[in-house]
């Protein structure tokens, strides 16, 4: 078992450290350097194990997750690159398809090709849909693109063949060809980054692949390096976007699985504590600098999805994004942050978001240059933030600074008054966004535990819970580094997908074992890299609809040999999915299998349950804070008590604030915190509290 261990997430605003070592976990907080990301990571290495005694040489494993791969793709700053594709399929990605997000704005901006047209060719071949060579690709004429590309002076290259999922071979042509002309050239082929059906989704995501390969190879080059120099020589391992961890060189040879590295730490954090508590429906609240993100956690698992949007022209908006396929954890994200910026419309309205200061200038209250206020400069008005303990007191907020930003932003209101309606606005675009998420799965959260971690989160869970009829929230240890500790909880995990349509009716239990056995050893490869001589288990879903839909829902399955009959049982499967997600089922429409998926992880060591402590014992504690508590409308008296105090089985009656290094938990008047056996704070509606 290794001993010493570093979780690096490097959010928009900061990048949280967390060190686990014999004598448990250290962590810190530094803002996020944009010109040197690793500067930042060094330099919170350097102190947490400063603080924990730790030798930095004794660190033996580095787990990674970057926000690189998404702000490159938002920024347009990956490489050079070239696509190539069936002739007569050039202009896919840009005809994208024929869903308008905004039906009725005639204005409607959709996002550029990350490959304009003059830097796609065609190739003149052509596979059918099941696999069978209609017209061959000869290497001779591979090689006479392959030789335009290299004069060209591409940095990467994409290939994307009509249906290259059901038969690579013509584009293994291709990729010979080009390694012939240009050896060192990058290349990534749809029939390994996403062999799946739908062209538009398979192009993109393999063009993403090849935008982002060089700048990440370079990246991670420059990270290992920088980590040995600084006396860190242990492996680099990196958090994927399904929740689990890869090793550097899959993450080189497919960084579009990093797009939602970081957020997907945070699923699995929170679904640690789900387990640990017993709660088997959690909602994951995770609220950082820049963005909030809501996930729903269910039999201790995260939902998970094979689709993904990035780089929106209406941030935040579904449909308006490029849309790849690959393995993410599936949760909605909206920028509401501590960063987030707040302003009035042109009626007068208060918006907030999705722009965010970061971590330059930052907001108004840092003292770095920022002019415009954001919900940190609000909640410091009022009082829920205390300005001396910000970030384990190393960075100093000036409550002037971010007085005078919001009465100069939001003109004709007392700062008090617009600090209240900053953070009204901003807990309702996150309880709406939580509404709209349950809602499109099926699912009534007011039962649900919230578990809430990040930055900002603990501040706003009691404020959520009063909007969203939820009735307990969980804060666990380490809340505000949450996501760094999730990586370090993840295991080793691969996802494999493949492409193969069959109508039940027709079903083909020969081909469907022989593609699950390609698919298990192919990601049993991947795990084995990072965690040799691991058990591992499996998780198999087959995507399904009825005939003559245009989507499919997500149906999980028992990974083994299947036969002819067993048509039956998918049938049975799919019909208990779609009348949880639906209400009811269609009778008399036949049913398909379009994509599967399966997705292998190394075992770890499962957290083990506790009793929760429902009643506990009240200590009083005299220090005072005054806060806004937004249900009551007003200001009120407030315990203030440093997290250590509250032992397992101490309750505190709100409100209240509980501070600690990373953030702080604030319990409203209608809410009372129970320490509990974990280090977690339970936090109860009055009138559930025993």
């Amino acid at each position: 078992m290794l001993t010493s261990r570093v979780g690096v997430d490097i959010g928009g605003t900061f990048t949280d450290i967390v060190l686990e070592h014999s004598g448990g976990l250290n962590s810190c907080k530094v803002l996020t350097d944009y010109a040197n990301p690793s500067r930042a990571i060094l330099f919170g290495i350097e102190k947490v194990a400063r603080e924990a005694n730790v030798p930095i040489s004794s660190i033996e494993q580095v787990i990674h997750g970057t926000t690189l791969v998404t702000n490159a793709l938002i920024e347009r700053r990956g490489a050079r690159m070239a696509f190539i594709t069936t002739e007569g399929f050039r202009d896919v990605i840009e005809m994208r398809s024929e869903n308008r997000f905004d039906q009725y704005d005639l204005n409607l901006e959709l996002p550029a090709p990350l490959v304009s047209r003059e830097h796609r060719f065609t190739a003149n071949e052509r596979l059918g849909p099941n696999g069978q060579v209609l017209l061959p690709l000869e290497f001779s004429e591979a090689a006479i693109i392959a030789e335009q590309i290299v004069s060209a002076g591409y940095e990467a290259v994409a290939v994307g063949f009509l249906h290259a999922y059901a038969n690579p071979t013509h584009e293994k042509i291709m990729a010979e060809a080009l390694r012939v002309s240009a050896p060192n050239l990058p290349v990534s082929l749809s029939s390994a980054i996403s062999p799946q059906m739908r062209e538009l989704q398979r192009f993109n995501s393999v063009v993403v692949n090849a935008y982002v390969q060089p700048m990440v190879a370079q990246y991670i080059d420059q990270l290992m390096k920088s980590l040995q120099h600084f006396g860190i020589d242990a492996p680099v391992f990196m958090m994927h976007s399904g929740g689990g961890l890869i090793s550097v060189e899959t993450a080189i040879e497919q960084p579009i699985r990093l797009l939602e590295s970081g957020p997907a730490g945070g699923a699995i954090f929170a679904a640690e504590f789900a387990r640990t508590h017993s709660q088997n429906r959690a909602l994951s609240f995770d609220m950082g600098g820049t963005t909030a993100k809501i996930c729903l956690i269910e039999n201790y698992n995260p939902k998970s999805a094979g689709t993904f949007e990035i780089a929106r022209t209406y941030r935040f908006k579904k449909g308006s994004g490029i849309a790849v396929s690959t393995p993410v954890v599936e949760m909605v994200e909206i920028g509401a942050g501590g960063g987030s910026i707040a302003s009035l419309d042109s009626l007068g309205r208060v918006q907030v978001g999705p722009r965010s200061a970061s971590s330059e200038p930052g907001p108004a209250c840092y003292g770095k240059g920022g002019l415009e206020p954001t919900v940190t400069d609000a909640n410091l008005c009022l009082g829920r933030i205390d300005p001396n303990n910000f970030a384990g007191g190393t960075i100093q907020l000036d409550v002037k600074n971010a007085t005078r930003a919001l009465e100069l932003q939001l003109q004709g209101l007392s700062a008090e008054d617009a600090a209240f309606a900053v953070t009204e606005m901003v807990d309702e675009n996150m309880a709406n966004a939580a509404r709209v998420h349950a809602v499109e799965n099926g699912r009534d959260i007011e039962d649900y535990t919230m578990i809430a971690f990040g930055g900002g989160a603990p501040l706003h869970a009691c404020r959520e819970c009063e909007k969203l009829g939820i009735k307990t929230v969980v804060i666990p240890p380490g809340a505000g580094v949450g996501s760094a500790i999730g990586f370090l909880r993840a295991p080793f995990s691969f996802e494999a997908t493949r492409g193969l349509f069959q109508r039940l009716i027709d079903f083909d239990a020969a081909a469907v074992n022989l593609a699950l056995a390609a698919m298990k050893q192919e990601a049993e490869a991947f795990v084995r890299l990072g965690a040799r001589g691991a058990k591992v288990s499996s998780r198999l879903v087959a995507f399904m609809r009825y005939s003559g839909q245009g989507w499919e829902i997500p149906v999980e399955v028992k990974f083994r040999t299947y036969t002819d009959a067993d048509s039956t049982t998918f049938l049975a499967e799919f019909e208990k999915a779609y009348r949880q997600l639906f209400g009811r089922i269609i009778d008399g429409l036949e049913v398909e299998i379009t994509n599967w998926s399966l997705t292998v992880a190394a075992a770890q060591k499962k957290a083990s349950s506790i009793k929760r402590n429902l009643e506990g014992y009240k200590i009083k504690f005299s220090e005072k804070c005054d806060f806004f508590d937004a249900a009551l409308r007003k200001k009120v008296s407030a315990a203030l008590v440093e997290r250590s105090s509250i032992q397992p089985n101490v309750r505190l009656d709100g409100p209240a604030m509980i501070i600690e290094d990373e953030t702080a938990t604030i319990v409203t008047s209608g809410f009372t915190a129970i320490g509990q056996d974990d280090g977690s704070l339970l936090l109860l509606r009055k009138e559930n509290a025993q």
